[in-house]
């Protein structure tokens, strides 16, 4: 049989043309974006910004799906999917939400919280001009660097303080303002990375500091530091293991016999504490240094975070001896890291409430102080409500379990709770369950274990427990639509 060329690209043309023709229609169909704007509510519930693009967004999703065969709803339908994507689109991307998974200091959502106390110092600084660097007594400028150095060196007992973005850039400026071209002795077992994979060896090698590791990763001796030292040795540094545990076979060297050394060879001493606690932990069998207990040791320079276990803002501190306070306030890295006026202000009104006694006031303490009888009561009392209000099959319990500190803070060390447990009668409705309440207004943000849904309430503030239980009722509501 031979092959008619003609017939066969006609034949194919004319298919071609069909689907074409058929696409075509259906794309049709969508309303012309004049009779969108005419339809749509008014006034609009959202700024006509986000409208703009969420007409685009939509038309081109039913653009792609007419491609498909799919025929397009009616007006109002697309109207209503063109508002809901508005309403979406106007939302922040940074946008508060419930933390009902337990981690205190969860690095994921904002670390530590502050209390409407100093949130409403940081409104007033930020909402109009400030003494940020000016000097009233003088009239002339100042440095922002005095709103807090002389209450943080009175809370920690040090001679002198600074502040900078946080604890990473509070190393790299000692490092590099410090030991620029010389070693640094630090033991192996101390080469932590923190998180973003940030590591010290990479911190000192941006610092353009010499890293000189010594020791092995279980066990580093005083002779492993002395083997090390030579004339170009610039510093000795300790890292506190806050993120990590080393257990079992280990041996290594106390801050104050690190000093010791230091002294006798007459090289300056830092710690990076990380996490920074103040004042000492109510929590059985832990055991976390003080920044207090580590300056009274004699270390010359002392770093730690602001928002972990200080409970305050973001931010890196530095604290140790004038003589290098100042340098480093000098430094030029020092204006690239340094910090804004609502840092400045969070920061000055969480270091007040320790020297005034009322550090237990902060958020992180309050969470931090609740017995494991306290979130039971509560836990009790929101499972009674849940239940009056859920429809359909659905098991609600309370269970034992542990919170955590988080924040790469003092890892391991599990405080006993009780969380509240909702486990649907199908597993797959678990992670439905889990995205609806993401995809709430606002999110909540709970764990999943062993097929169930887990709340600890540790980490809901009691003003949060009415909107959670609305929320958790919605999302209950949409799974079993």
């Amino acid at each position: 049989m031979m092959f008619n060329s003609h017939a066969y690209y006609s034949r194919g043309y004319y298919l071609g043309a069909c689907v074409v023709k058929e696409e075509s229609d259906l794309r049709r169909k969508l309303p012309a974006v004049q009779k969108i704007w005419r339809a749509l509510p008014e006034p609009l519930p959202v700024p006509s910004y986000w409208v703009d693009r969420a007409i685009d967004d939509v038309l081109n999703r039913w653009r792609d799906k007419a491609r498909h065969g799919q025929t397009p709803p009616p007006l109002t339908v697309i109207c209503d999917e063109i508002i809901q994507e508005a309403r979406k689109l106007s939302r922040p991307s940074l946008r508060p939400v419930l933390n009902a998974t337990g981690v205190m200091i969860h690095t994921n959502l904002g670390r530590s919280p502050l209390p409407d106390e100093i949130m409403e110092a940081v409104k007033t600084v930020a909402m109009g001009y400030s003494t940020l660097e000016y000097d009233l007594s003088h009239g002339r400028r100042g440095s922002r660097h005095d709103h807090v150095a002389q209450a943080l060196a009175e809370l920690v007992g040090s001679e002198a303080a600074m502040v900078v973005n946080n604890n990473a850039a509070a190393v790299l400026i000692a490092l590099s303002a410090i030991a620029r071209g010389k070693e640094v002795v630090v033991s192996r077992g101390e080469l932590v990375e923190i998180g973003g994979s940030f590591r010290i060896p990479e911190v000192m090698a941006l610092s353009g500091a010499l890293l000189h590791e010594v020791g092995a990763t279980n066990k580093t001796h005083a002779r492993d530091y002395v083997a090390a030292i030579n004339e170009n040795t610039g510093l000795l540094l300790k890292v506190h293991q806050s993120n990590f545990r080393v257990i079992g076979f280990t041996k290594g060297l106390s801050t104050r016999e690190l000093v010791d050394l230091g002294r006798r060879y007459g090289i300056p001493v830092m710690e990076d504490l990380g996490s920074g606690v103040i004042n000492p932990l109510q929590i059985d069998n832990v055991s976390e240094p003080s920044v207090k207990e580590i300056v009274q040791a004699g270390v010359d320079i002392v770093t730690f975070s602001g928002d972990k276990l200080l409970g305050g803002p973001q931010a890196g501190i530095i604290v140790g001896k004038t003589e290098i306070i100042d340098q480093l306030k000098k430094y030029p890295l020092a204006r690239a890291i340094r910090v804004d006026k609502m840092t400045l202000t969070a920061l000055e009104h969480t270091i007040r409430w320790y020297l005034e006694g009322r550090a237990h006031l902060l958020p992180l303490w309050q969470m931090m102080n609740q017995t494991a009888e306290d979130i039971y009561q509560r836990a009790r009392l929101f499972s009674e409500s849940l239940r009056q209000q859920v429809v359909g099959p659905m098991s609600i319990d309370i269970q034992q379990d542990f919170s955590q500190i988080g924040g790469g803070s003092m890892p391991g060390t599990r405080i006993p709770t009780y969380v509240v447990s909702l486990t649907p009668s199908h597993s797959k409705d678990t992670a439905l369950l889990e995205r609806y309440l993401r995809e709430a207004d606002p999110p909540v943000i709970a764990r999943i274990s062993h097929g169930s849904l887990i709340f600890d309430l540790r980490t809901i503030f009691p003003s949060q427990e009415s909107q959670l239980l609305a929320t958790i009722v919605m999302a209950l509501n949409r799974v079993q639509e």
